[in-house]
């Protein structure tokens, strides 16, 4: 066998652990592990435009696919860049592995050119942040960053400098078997047995569940059934549990709608299922509740607990449904699924009336035909701000459908790189990126990359020329709006010059067509919506102390808005409640 130097078994590591790309901006100490991928047709170099970009990419890309994926920056600034992604896929809990090369070894604490310290930067952002400081270190330190990642899912930082990944690699080292998947995780015979009592002990119980709930639909159903129960979601859960589901009310939160609220309040018992949910304030505090989560660390940091269980939500809920005794009583159920009807009927009409008359236009009408048009399997990117509201209101999941967004970091510019990290895993898949102008222009640089590699992302630009949520949050703080305005130019035009499909559609009766002649296109595609600045959203349950830090307001510009096809679920829901 060859010998090899530090980059090159640094690669061959990555490429065995699955590693597919490794996403970032070539230069100076990166270049060693460059040329390794460039020799290694196991794994392709991803060049992208801004290392930010490459962060949220791989985030992006492992969120999809579950596996490790990869980034990388040069040293100082280049690395510095990945920091915001990679915060944003650690608190998804994304595995990704970033390699944040350094100056040469010899100048480390001189002050040198570019100097920064990875280890010290990336601490809070990762499981794990090692450097590589000699090449005896290899591989055993990025077996043990690739195992931080899978296994505790999140992210692995390793520091390189660029004259130890051209040394030799020592000869004889330990190689072993790497962790490339996580085991589930049961909870205690002493947990269960509390849990089936405080259920079979309650009358009305509420499930309400996050993204933990992934993998679980059929499990989640199967209890609900059981003991009768109302299920809401989160923003994170929503993907995972509210298709195919006769117990939906809807989410609750900052972007709630439904009857979620009331459910989670008016039960004896409320079940938290996988869900890191941040909002405490629209959580009780006068019933009792149990949660259910994989990292034990999440238990009981957002509300008091009368009972902690550390387990997976499926193997936790295949161990508890056959033993709970099964609910006849569907009062509880039956009114709250009457409820959230009831509140979906007075708000539906927000999108549909004269909408094709109303310029600019209704952003709800947009992602309404949005949810209509997409592919029954396609992957949405979604900006932060407003689009975060229409992805959650008029979105319609189905089980194959995925929806990203920086839902727990909650970052500018996420739509973009994550579409360019969801393509890559598929090309033939729909990938469709819910930007708004403030997001997109602020990487709008990596709208080449989507040329560069021929990827056929589709970017719907929700373009109010603002940045609509900070102006909501100013209307709450009692301010005028002031820096929040935005001088756009014709993006359809700037996509159009870079090489893509751009069309601007400037009236409803534009939308369907332009939508449809976008996804008919191949290669990249951009359509620039110009929307309604005061199409805004409030939930259905507002008191003071919820709009702290968010985006709440009672004023007459505020629109309650729509909630799509999800209407539609809930009376097809109520047909099947019992009549007297």
């Amino acid at each position: 066998m060859a010998k090899q130097n530090v980059a090159e078994q640094f690669v061959d590591i990555l490429a065995r652990a699955g590693v597919k790309r490794l996403y970032g901006v070539v230069g100076d100490s990166l270049n060693p592990v460059v040329d390794a991928i460039r020799r290694n047709s196991a794994i392709d170099w991803i060049h992208v435009r801004h290392e930010e970009t490459a962060a949220f990419a791989a985030g992006a890309e492992a969120q999809i696919t579950g596996s490790l994926a990869a980034c990388a920056g040069s040293c100082g600034p280049g690395n510095l860049h990945l920091i915001n992604g990679l915060y944003d896929a650690h608190r998804s809990m994304a595995p990704v592995l970033a390699l944040a090369s350094h100056i040469p070894s010899s100048e480390i604490g001189l002050g040198y050119f570019q100097e920064t310290h990875p280890e010290l930067l990336f601490q809070e952002c990762s499981h794990y942040n090692e450097m590589i400081s000699n090449p005896e270190q290899m591989p055993r330190l990025l077996q043990t960053a690739i195992q931080h990642a899978i296994g505790r899912g999140g992210v692995s930082v390793v520091s390189m400098p660029g004259d130890i990944a051209s040394k030799q690699a020592p000869e004889k080292t330990v190689e072993h078997a790497l962790v490339t998947s996580r085991p589930t995780v049961r909870p205690g015979d002493d947990e269960i047995d509390k849990l089936c009592r405080m259920v079979d002990e309650a009358k009305r119980v509420t499930l309400f569940c996050g993204s933990g709930t992934a993998g679980a639909h059929a499990e989640v159903m199967e209890f609900a059934e059981k003991v009768k129960s109302p299920v809401g979601h989160a923003l994170r859960g929503k993907e995972w549990i509210q298709y195919d589901n006769p117990y939906d009310v809807g989410m609750s939160g900052l972007l709630g709608y439904g009857a979620a609220y009331e459910a989670t309040h008016e039960c004896d018992l409320l079940i938290l299922l996988g869900t890191d949910f941040p909002y405490n304030a629209f959580l009780p505090d006068d019933v009792k509740i149990v949660q259910v989560d994989v990292r034990p660390e999440h238990l009981g940091r957002r509300s008091k607990l009368d009972l902690a269980v550390w387990g997976d939500v499926r193997e936790t809920l295949r161990c508890l449904t056959p033993r709970v005794q099964p609910k006849t009583d569907r009062k509880f159920l039956d009114r709250m699924l009457k409820k959230h009807a009831d509140a979906l009927e007075g708000v539906v009409k927000a999108y549909t009336r004269k909408v094709e008359k109303h310029t600019p236009i209704h952003p709800e009408y947009v992602a309404s035909v949005l949810d209509e048009m997409a592919d029954q399997d396609a992957v949405f990117t979604v900006d932060t701000g407003m689009n975060n509201v229409w992805a959650a209101r008029y979105l319609t999941p189905n089980g194959r459908r995925r929806v990203i967004g920086s839902f727990s970091h909650g970052s500018m510019a996420n739509a973009l790189p994550q579409a360019i990290g969801a393509q890559f895993v598929d090309r033939g898949r729909q990938v469709v990126a819910m930007s708004g102008d403030g997001g997109f222009s602020m990487l709008m640089g990596d709208f080449l990359t989507l040329v560069q590699y021929d990827l056929p992302v589709k970017v719907v630009l929700f373009n109010n020329s603002s940045l609509g949520m900070v102006e909501l949050e100013m209307m709450v703080g009692g301010l005028p709006a002031y820096g929040t305005a935005n001088k756009n130019p014709d993006f359809a035009a700037v996509a159009r010059a870079c090489g893509a499909y751009g069309v601007r559609v400037e009236k409803p009766k534009q939308l369907q067509s332009a939508l449809k002649d976008a996804f008919k296109h191949k290669g990249p595609a951009l359509v620039d919506v110009v929307t309604d600045p005061n199409a805004l959203s409030i939930p259905p349950k507002i008191k003071a102390d919820m709009v702290t830090g968010f985006a709440l307001s009672a004023s007459k510009v505020v629109l309650d808005g729509g909630v799509g096809r999800m209407l539609q679920m809930a009376r097809s829901n109520l047909r099947n409640v019992p009549r007297p």
